[in-house]
């Protein structure tokens, strides 16, 4: 189907009210609740944060670019390709795998790093690889300072999600008999299960954009889905035109330089909402989304509610090899935290996987 949508802005607050505990409950009633589009957007960030931004988006077009020998060295098939390099190996609504994104994912949680607690998880939970699999970084050398910048984001990232978290739990508590004081905020601060994904839509090659014409399927680029973990931090998309700067690693890696605005107005997040209307979301260059996950909306008992979205790329009908760059922050529960009174995550995550193959 050919999809029509209304753009809309997100609620929007600044961070130092989050810091202060001063967001209204009805901002966080239109952001996540049973008529909001699912997210909210926060501002007035450190200045840090878009030069974080700004590089680590710049390296997604920089790893995408790696030979394909050193891309596989960065595979790890035994967490499911759901850490390190994944290209391909997802498949989209129709059936056909998915090779016009690249994605690199991370247990970004800096506690995960001990090595004794990597064995621990290992152990005890042996069928759940892609959250207990070690991180594949690229070689220094390939990617100086990619690490790093990586790490730095998510870090405030996550830091960002847990002030996001406290305002939950205050309109949780006041809203839902017998709700665990604080509890959103000590899963999002404690969890080693929080991963982040950095991803990289190629340019579409001409045969693809026709053949999305030719469909109509305008959510190809990311199907349709549900996030499964409690708050996703994103950040907004960096459109490049990998024609006028090609991206280049090693010594010779750089921040490419950013278009004002995508060269195709409908690429971009879009947002199905509880209303049924497709929405599509923007998110301001030196601001924060975060959206809501189908763990947090059992455990606030359905007053904030996930959504479905998906992300549509550039047309292939633009000038120039456009590619769109993003990353999102998935802060889910630990594997031991319960998301009800008779799950904990585990379980939940292994019923939305059979649920979803």
């Amino acid at each position: 189907m050919v999809i029509k949508a209304e753009t809309k802005s997100a609620v929007t607050v600044g961070l130092e009210a989050l810091r202060e505990g001063n967001i209204a409950f009805s901002d966080l009633e239109g952001a996540f609740g049973p008529e909001s589009l699912g997210i909210i957007v926060v501002k007035d960030l450190p200045e840090r944060f878009s030069q974080l931004r700004h590089k680590l988006l710049s390296y997604a077009s920089a790893l995408a670019s790696l030979p394909e020998d050193e891309l596989a060295q960065l595979e790890s098939p035994a967490s499911k390709w759901l850490v390190g390099w994944s290209c391909g190996k997802e498949t989209l609504k129709d059936g056909r795998y998915d090779t016009l994104k690249g994605s690199y994912y991370v247990n970004c949680a800096p506690a995960f790093e001990d090595a004794d607690l990597q064995k621990t998880l290992a152990e005890k939970y042996p069928s759940f690889s892609e959250y207990t699999a070690p991180n594949v970084w690229p070689a220094h050398v390939l990617l100086p300072g990619f690490e790093e910048c990586f790490r730095d984001l998510c870090n405030l990232i996550i830091e960002v999600a847990v002030l996001v978290a406290r305002a939950c739990d205050k309109y949780a508590e006041a809203n839902i008999e017998d709700y665990q004081k604080g509890y959103l905020e000590h899963i999002v601060k404690t969890s080693v299960s929080t991963k982040a994904r950095l991803l990289h839509y190629f340019p579409s090659p001409p045969s693809e954009g026709e053949s999305a014409q030719v469909n109509g399927d305008e959510d190809d680029w990311c199907a349709t889905h549900l996030d499964h973990g409690c708050l996703t931090g994103l950040t907004s998309a960096m459109f490049v035109d990998e024609e006028a700067t090609p991206p280049k690693y090693g010594d010779s890696f750089a921040p490419l330089a950013e278009l004002n605005r995508s060269p195709d107005p409908k690429a971009g997040l879009y947002i199905h909402s509880r209303t049924g209307t497709v929405t599509k979301v923007g998110i301001p260059r030196d601001c924060l989304a975060f959206q809501t996950g189908e763990a947090l909306e059992i455990i606030t008992k359905g007053k904030f509610k996930a959504v479905p979205h998906f992300v549509r790329g550039a047309s292939s009908d633009v000038k120039g090899q456009i590619a769109r760059n993003t990353l999102a922050v998935f802060t889910q529960p630990n594997l031991w935290d319960k998301v009800d009174e008779k799950r904990d995550f585990a379980a939940f995550a292994k019923e939305i996987v059979e649920r979803n193959h």
